[in-house]
């Protein structure tokens, strides 16, 4: 999972699930390019500067970005702070989500921490049993177990291979799980402007007592222009991603998200000279087959929902 951080769907997608028009796989596959851009450049810039002072630079151009797109005068909806509890719920979530991918990305490979975040699906269906009382079959269930065993794959606890930040790959995934939730529960209470303002403000102002114990002035332009890009690339990536959900709808689209992987993989060995080793790719292979799977399965209930309800 990118620190961006999931994106919900919309509550009216605008194309049938069965076929994705090619404008709206363009702009998810750019989103997902800027995605793995991003993951890649907060890791560099990690080696800079405390990954706390990274994170708050990712979230303060955000907020700039959102500030400059969502003004007063033409989105006066974007600065309603309703339901502010669960608001700050899900700030925390994401921020939570930030700092331990960020600190996995220091001490792991680009496509390790992006494979892992590939639990997420499987991870939200659970959640969605415990929290929302919804049901799901023995077909999940058992693709959901297969999931976690590539996540073994990936990891290899007990072997030599296993290293630590691998925990701090699954608290992001697990923290960016519960955000998806919340955000869910949101979207159709709360102004969709409010949500990105919030998502901005709310971790740009809870980073600043940590900051300012660990502050350090970036030494260089290098420095800076690692942070520049890195916080605008959380804003187009979400803009491209929000953009491909109008012209298709998230069912159809979910698939494709997995493509990022093999942009982490090559952004990785550009930068850092990364390749990840065969246990990373089967592993995320056996957990994308999972997600796959489990994304045709929940299309098959709703269709037989569906066509239930009109008998």
């Amino acid at each position: 999972m990118s620190s961006s951080g999931p994106i919900p769907p919309p509550s009216q997608p605008s194309a049938s699930p069965a076929r994705v028009p090619l404008k709206a796989l363009i702009l998810l596959f750019g989103a997902t390019i800027v995605f793995a851009c991003l993951d890649t450049t907060a890791k560099a810039a990690s080696y800079y500067l405390p990954v706390i002072e990274v994170s708050w630079f990712r979230y303060v151009i955000n907020l700039l970005m959102a500030m400059a797109v969502l003004n007063p005068l033409s989105s006066p909806g974007a600065w309603r702070f309703e339901c502010p509890g669960l608001q700050i719920v899900r700030a925390l979530l994401l921020t939570v989500m930030t700092l331990a991918n960020f600190s996995a990305l220091h001490y792991l490979q680009v496509a390790e921490t992006t494979a892992i975040g590939f639990l997420s699906p499987m991870v939200i269906t659970l959640l969605s049993v415990v929290f929302l009382h919804e049901k799901i079959g023995i077909r999940r269930v058992v693709a959901i177990i297969v999931s976690f065993l590539g996540v073994l794959l990936i990891t290899q606890p007990g072997l030599g291979t296993f290293h630590p930040a691998m925990l701090l790959a699954l608290a992001s995934m697990l923290s960016g799980a519960v955000y998806y939730l919340v955000t869910r529960h949101l979207a159709t209470r709360v102004d969709p402007g409010s949500l990105v303002i919030s998502l901005a403000a709310v971790p740009s102002l809870l980073l600043i007592p940590p900051l300012l114990v660990v502050w350090q002035t970036p030494s260089s332009p290098l420095v800076w222009g690692l942070l520049i890009f890195m916080g605008a690339a959380g804003g187009f990536g979400h803009f491209l991603m929000m953009s491909a959900h109008r012209f298709a709808t998230a069912a159809s689209l979910a698939p494709y998200t997995y493509v990022q992987l093999i942009w982490t993989i090559i952004t990785g060995y550009l930068v850092f000279a990364d390749l990840p080793s065969i246990w990373t790719l089967v592993g995320a292979g056996v957990v994308i087959a999972s997600g796959l799977y489990l994304l045709h399965r929940e299309r098959v209930v709703r269709a037989r929902e569906t066509a239930a309800a009109r008998t």
